[in-house]
């Protein structure tokens, strides 16, 4: 009986239900900013976010951007400079407004969380950190929220203003109603540029002791970031998936996996459609967009290729807006869910047309 644990036994924090280890953790959630001096390439915005910090004293805010820009790292590093690890816990809410978009949300959680007191910090925590008297609720994708559920969050901020400040997170900003916009200072998170996304992907990858295909962690990096359209968020989720394919990280990274991962058209799958398209055969046609659907490729990804290719091709600007006006119809209709074998042979009959 002496073999078996104490009933009374602490289990260690590693081996605790609920706490992962570090090298467990999705990369974007390990390699997120821990203050504001880590965020890439969001100078002006820092900057002002910086001298905020330092008067402890924030208005309600709004950030908007494309995504994988850094909006939610960013005010979560601020959180952290401003609570320290211990106070956050009960100084800031964090949303995702898209999973709950209707004006219950802000009926119940929002309001019962900012109608909250203020807990005090202890004097540890108010030697480290500014720990101002309000506590942050953070709503990201607001965009997606209803303007039923945007209007009554006016009157909420407007109610417990003295002791919470808000910070909405978008990536289209005329999705916000006016009256909630005003009230927020508005920060414009650009697109990273090559150079700033290239070096934290490089980062990642030496800090991961990930080995590529003769040796051009550049060249590779650029490619994923080219697929990822510089969302970075999403090419640092492709660089680690891309790792699990090497046998724990003793193989190397290829070119050819990585597109694999991405769901890109190979250039020669590609051509046969275009030759289809240009041979005017509507059986043929028929026969492979129907062989090309049964294969599971993207026709998101299709779309995005040819547009790729037609765009480079020297036509005269009357057909290349024809093109690129059915491309777009078809990228909207496949956007707003309709069927994509029809789509695709929609697109190739009438492509066939034009060429």
């Amino acid at each position: 009986m002496t073999d078996f644990p104490n009933k009374k036994t602490k289990l260690s924090p590693s081996t605790t239900l609920g706490i992962q280890d570090n090298s467990n953790k999705p990369w974007v959630e390990k390699y997120r900013p821990s203050n504001l001096d880590e965020v890439t390439a969001q100078e002006h915005a820092i900057a002002v976010l910086k001298t905020s910090l330092k008067s402890a004293n924030l208005p309600h805010m709004l950030f908007y951007g494309p995504p994988g820009t850094g909006k939610t790292s960013t005010i979560l590093a601020l959180t952290k400079e401003l609570f320290g690890p211990k106070l956050i816990k009960s100084r800031v809410l964090e949303l995702n407004a898209s999973d709950e978009r209707g004006i219950s949300i802000v009926r119940e959680k929002v309001k019962n969380f900012a109608s909250l007191t203020v807990s005090k910090p202890t004097n540890d925590d108010l030697a480290k950190y500014a720990c101002p008297p309000y506590k942050i609720i953070i709503l990201d994708e607001a965009d997606s929220m209803t303007s039923d559920a945007q209007s009554a969050l006016r009157r909420t901020m407007e109610t417990y203003s003295s002791v919470t400040r808000f910070c909405l997170i978008c990536n289209y900003v005329t999705r916000i109603i006016d009256p909630l916009a005003s009230r927020c200072t508005k920060f414009r998170f650009k697109p990273l540029n090559e150079t700033n996304a290239l070096d934290r992907l490089t980062y990642i990858s030496t800090k991961e002791l990930l080995h590529f295909e003769n040796d051009d962690m550049n060249g590779i990096c650029f490619q994923i970031l080219k697929i990822c359209d510089g969302d970075l968020r999403k090419a640092i989720t492709l660089l680690q998936s891309s790792s699990k394919m090497t046998s724990n990280g003793t193989g190397e990274i290829t070119s050819a996996q990585i597109n694999e991962l991405a769901g890109v058209i190979p250039d020669n799958y590609l051509e046969k459609l275009i030759e289809s398209i240009s041979s005017k055969n509507v059986q043929y046609i028929i026969t492979f967009v129907n062989d090309f659907i049964r294969q599971g490729w993207s026709v998101s990804a299709v779309v995005s290729q040819l547009y790729d290719y037609y765009t480079k091709a020297e036509e005269s600007d009357n057909l290349q807006s024809k093109v690129d006006w059915l491309l777009f119809d078809t990228d909207s209709k496949l956007t707003n869910g309709t069927n994509e074998h029809i789509q695709l042979l929609n697109l190739s009959l009438q492509l066939s047309q034009l060429y």
